[in-house]
């Protein structure tokens, strides 16, 4: 099974060859496809650097100009599938998520038989590492507010660390997905369950970046809060499916 992991970068040398070994030294048959919105610092020309000594592994898509962490997934979710990868995941490049964990995701589709596997810090046995109090609560906050609004029945809907399946991304209309910032990943998740593939949440331990900065804001939380809002609504005559709406497994 062809199991491709995406990347989005953004001013992110300090990290971008260490998370690239630490993918390919599972020794689990991963390719990588990074995303960079022109960063001014050289990623891209370290990433093209390191193409050469993993030749049809690695892989970059240059894009000008900071685009959104949405439009990046949506670009790299329409590459995967074009190349006919059977299993996707979202990573990030600061080691917030742990390449080891990669594993665990791909075995909740693949072996599991989930469509969608989410690295969760809210389920039993997953947790946080290096988070001052006003982030846990923001993130608490939102994943509460997020459930009683929307009604999904999933514990950390904010989660960036997830494995897809090709045909639950062949099922849903990318072009439908409205945000491209923090309420992008809660769409996304909104999307599947609406069309009724099995989602399964797998625990992490999701540790705070310790190199280069983070891309959190108030504008990014205050997209979250509103964006909920606007998700349900627009449920309401949204439709995410290309075609049929998928059968619970």
């Amino acid at each position: 099974m062809s199991k491709l992991v995406i990347i989005p970068t953004y001013n992110e040398k300090e990290n971008i060859s260490r998370i690239i070994a630490a993918v390919f030294n599972l020794n689990a048959g991963y390719h990588v496809l990074i995303i960079d919105d022109g960063s001014p610092d050289g990623t891209a020309q370290i990433v093209k650097d390191l193409a050469l000594q993993y030749p049809n592994q690695l892989f970059i898509n240059e894009r000008k100009g900071k685009l959104g962490l949405g439009t990046a997934y949506i670009h790299g979710f329409k590459w995967g599938i074009e190349n006919k990868y059977d299993y996707i995941f979202e990573m990030d490049a600061d080691f917030s998520h742990n390449p080891k964990d990669l594993e665990n995701l791909y075995k909740a589709c693949a072996i599991d038989g989930a469509d969608v596997a989410i690295g969760s810090r809210y389920v039993k046995g997953g947790k946080i590492e290096n988070w001052p109090f006003d982030r846990h609560f923001y993130s608490r906050g939102g994943a509460l507010f997020t459930k009683l609004i929307t009604w999904m029945p999933i514990n950390d809907p904010t989660a960036g660390f997830m494995c897809y399946s090709r045909k639950a991304l062949e099922a849903i209309n990318l072009d439908a997905i409205h945000f491209v910032g923090y309420a992008f990943q809660i769409e996304m998740k909104f999307a599947c369950w609406k069309l009724g593939f099995k989602i399964k949440e797998v625990p992490i331990t999701f540790i705070d970046r310790e190199i280069g900065v983070s891309k959190m804001s108030k504008g990014i939380i205050k997209e979250g809060v509103l964006g909920v809002i606007k998700i349900q609504f627009l449920s309401l005559t949204k439709k995410y499916s290309k075609k049929v709406k998928a059968k619970n497994i």
